[in-house]
């Protein structure tokens, strides 16, 4: 249980509809799908998926990051930037409180930019030389690259966490920002997760047979979570972030407390690195429940991981059975805007806490005929008002066996 109670006061977004978290829950609610056909991925050898969720043009945006910072940075590294001056703003902050050492950072990515690996080794391979390899090539590449770089920008001098759990990361970098503030040992935490499309992403699940294929000519039908017709994940790209801070530090500033962080917990699958078990994402889900001191009754909604997958959805929608019963209300944002892999936990968790303040339910999109496979639960096929239960949460489960879950509640004061 926390000591000190953990609210969000601001979140900033970059997704596949462009920037802003208001641009972002807007065409959530209006169901667009931000997956487009791209026929540069039919040009690969093998590959056999050829839609993805991208980031729309940012360039001015982004040539208004000093040329010192910049430099350094691959999309990932921008799309979090922007994402956090967005989240400080949102919550009444200047970027002044980073200096202070008040506040840390909790941003994740799965890898590194993958674009300038590419760059660098069909470079390098030409001729064995380095001696084109410009010095901030490294920056780009390490694995705390967004986390590192949004510090160096933001003058950032607290704690400084880089989380890397694939998929779970942006829900994992939210709750361990909600324990570093819960202990009291900082007061405010910019988290989330941050990741940028290249065709290896895809082309990962595409070998594994994991990816979408059978709607490359209507991108707009995929990905189908839940949906007895779907066939696989789309990938996105992006950036979600929240500040989340102290209710103390919240209420001293009079600030506006956008919700409440109830409980957290992570948790590691050890029966298979690639295959989802239900029964350990139930106990995963349950941790989380017990940390927020909450009954399973009193959660009305659940933003789910479901990717798309067989194997997955089936998984997911018995663990939620198994712990909520068939009556919960459940869906999936990854119809909207497919999989933004490390950003997809706090780009999805935003929208969640939308759907909180809102009183409204976002619907699963292309959620057409729901596979019998799949546990009998409330799943959502159109725009619904929100339960009279107060609270949510939001499931993040990775490749690897790492599970997540985060309840969120409106502010008791």
């Amino acid at each position: 249980m926390a000591v000190n109670r953990v609210v969000i006061t601001g979140v900033g977004a970059v997704s596949p509809y462009g920037i802003g978290a208001d641009r972002l829950l807007a065409e959530l609610f209006a169901g667009s799908s931000a997956v487009r056909n791209y026929p540069e991925l039919a040009t690969i050898g093998g590959m056999h998926s050829f839609v993805a969720a991208r980031v729309p043009d940012i360039e001015q945006d982004a040539r208004k990051i000093p040329r010192k910072h910049r430099r350094s940075m691959s999309g990932q590294s921008i799309y979090a930037l922007l994402a956090c001056r967005e989240a400080l703003a949102a919550a009444g902050l200047g970027e002044e409180i980073c200096g202070s050492g008040r506040l840390g950072l909790a941003i994740g990515s799965t890898l590194g930019s993958v674009q300038t690996s590419e760059d660098f080794f069909r470079d390098f391979f030409k001729d064995q030389s380095l001696e084109r390899m410009k010095s901030t090539t490294f920056f780009r590449l390490m694995n705390h690259s967004a986390a590192s770089n949004v510090a160096q920008s933001l003058g950032v001098t607290g704690r400084v966490l880089a989380p890397a759990a694939a998929c779970a990361t942006g829900c994992l970098a939210v709750g361990l920002g909600y324990e570093q503030i819960a202990a009291g040992r900082t007061e405010m935490v910019l988290c989330g997760g941050s990741d940028e499309f290249h065709p290896l992403t895809i082309g990962t699940f595409d070998v594994m047979n994991a990816a979408s294929r059978e709607f490359n000519q209507q991108p707009e039908k995929t990905p189908r979570p839940f949906d007895r017709d779907r066939d696989g994940i789309v990938c996105g790209e992006g950036a979600g972030i929240l500040l989340l801070e102290s209710f103390d530090s919240a209420r001293a500033r009079g600030a506006t407390v956008i919700a409440e962080i109830g409980g957290f917990a992570t948790s590691s699958d050890p029966g298979s690195i690639a295959n989802p078990d239900g029964s350990a994402m139930a106990a995963c889900m349950g941790a989380a429940l017990n940390d927020a001191g909450l009954d399973p009754s009193e959660i009305g909604y659940v933003n789910a991981h479901a990717t798309a997958t067989v194997q997955g959805d089936i998984a997911e929608s018995e663990a939620i059975r198994e712990l909520f019963g068939c009556d919960i209300a459940v869906s999936s944002l990854k119809g909207h805007m497919g999989h933004t892999m490390a950003a997809s936990g706090s780009l999805e968790l935003i929208a969640t806490v939308g759907m909180l303040r809102e009183k409204r339910l976002i619907p699963t999109l292309n959620l057409e005929h729901v596979d019998t496979a799949c546990a009998p639960l409330n799943y959502l096929q159109d725009v619904a008002p929100a339960p009279e239960a107060r609270a949510m949460m939001k499931n993040s489960f990775a490749l690897g066996g790492v599970n997540s879950s985060i309840v969120i509640k409106e502010m008791e004061i």
